[in-house]
């Protein structure tokens, strides 16, 4: 009797038991797809937004230099001059007082505003269907076609720079990080004496064996420009040669270069890459500086720094002439330094807090 009391107790009811609410159920885990390491660095990248706007700026640029010459009926060699120091005139802007090709000069009467397209007596100058864009220089010469061929310099050196730094500046660190010892040694004081000759000297013995021109700052780069990159690789072999992937393929009997450039570069791309983006735009500074003081490209060529400096002669009269040769400039060097900054956050993004 007792046992079966018992038994009769144990029986649940449906109402027995009720639901937990909604707000105290237990949280499942979630499981998120995993992104690859490139698409990641590419999200970071895309999120600068100093970074994108430099990258747009370049490639705008980069797209005037290729076209920006057959824009007009002018050439960026062609002299005439007849229409020597045109102030800068656009159609369709001009009918808003601006870029009208009126210029305001300070003469030793006072200050006196003209315009050189259109006679002041109502007289036929030749000139009223004429238009200059940027305006002439002092040879008659169109400045916006001079100005784009000159930052096609300008990008041309930043090739250069490019590919010194990796095909040959990346192989010497690695090489010399990678060997230690006596190699790296010898290839490490050779460096050194390299980088102890300043490049102004440089490029005036080299224009003492050749002519002035591209060639001999494509020279310049190639001797000494490297430097910077190669101790970043070597810096960088000597931290990551005796982690234990290389130890592995080591033992795998993997040979010397492939452990070099097979295992251990894709490991430090995104410090190269840096690195190279960095010193694109000290290599454009360096040959606008050597434009400037006479060791850059000769006449009739344009550069960027050559532009500045025939216009800097003429800055007090017609200051209109500079200044699309030092935006230009202004505007790469920035973008590709806020460009660099952004790729070096996106590809180590730890950077940004130190």
């Amino acid at each position: 009797m007792n046992n079966t009391a018992s038994e009769e107790q144990l029986i649940f009811l449906e109402n027995d038991f009720e639901f937990v609410s909604q707000e105290n159920r237990t949280h499942i885990d979630e499981t998120y797809m995993s992104q690859s390491y490139w698409k990641d660095v590419s999200k970071r990248f895309f999120r600068n937004r100093g970074a994108v706007i430099g990258l747009i700026c370049i490639i705008l640029i980069v797209f005037m230099a290729i076209v920006g010459l057959d824009l007009n009926e002018y050439t960026f060699d062609e002299q005439t001059i007849t229409h020597q120091n045109l102030p800068p005139r656009i159609p369709g802007v001009e009918n808003l007082g601006i870029f009208d090709g009126s210029e305001t000069m300070n003469t030793s009467t006072g200050v006196v505003n003209r315009n050189k397209y259109i006679a002041e007596d109502g007289s036929v100058t030749g000139l009223e269907d004429v238009y200059y864009w940027f305006g002439t220089d002092v040879l008659g010469r169109d400045i916006f076609t001079r100005t784009w061929m000159g930052t096609r310099i300008s990008l041309y050196i930043s090739l250069v720079a490019v590919l010194v730094d990796m095909v040959f500046g990346l192989s010497y660190g690695l090489i010399s990080g990678y060997f230690g010892g006596k190699v790296d040694n010898a290839m490490q004081r050779f460096a050194e004496v390299l980088n102890g000759i300043p490049n102004l000297v440089v490029v005036t013995l080299l224009i003492i064996v050749l002519k002035p021109g591209l060639m001999t700052i494509t020279f310049s780069l190639m001797i000494t420009g490297w430097i910077g990159m190669s101790r970043i690789a070597r810096a960088q072999m000597l931290k990551l040669k005796q982690q234990e992937f290389v130890l592995a393929s080591r033992t795998l009997g993997a040979r010397d270069f492939f452990i070099i450039f097979r295992e251990i570069l894709p490991n430090i791309f995104g410090q190269i890459i840096t690195n190279t983006m960095f010193s694109i735009p000290t290599a454009i500074f360096t040959e606008a500086f050597l434009a400037f003081i006479g060791l850059g490209v000769p006449v009739p060529m344009a550069s960027l720094g050559l532009l500045i400096s025939d216009a800097f002669k003429s800055f007090t009269t017609h200051p209109y002439m500079i200044i699309p040769p030092v935006v230009v400039l202004a505007i790469l060097m920035l973008s590709f330094n806020m460009l660099a900054d952004g790729i070096r956050d996106a590809f180590d993004p730890k950077m940004k807090e130190m």
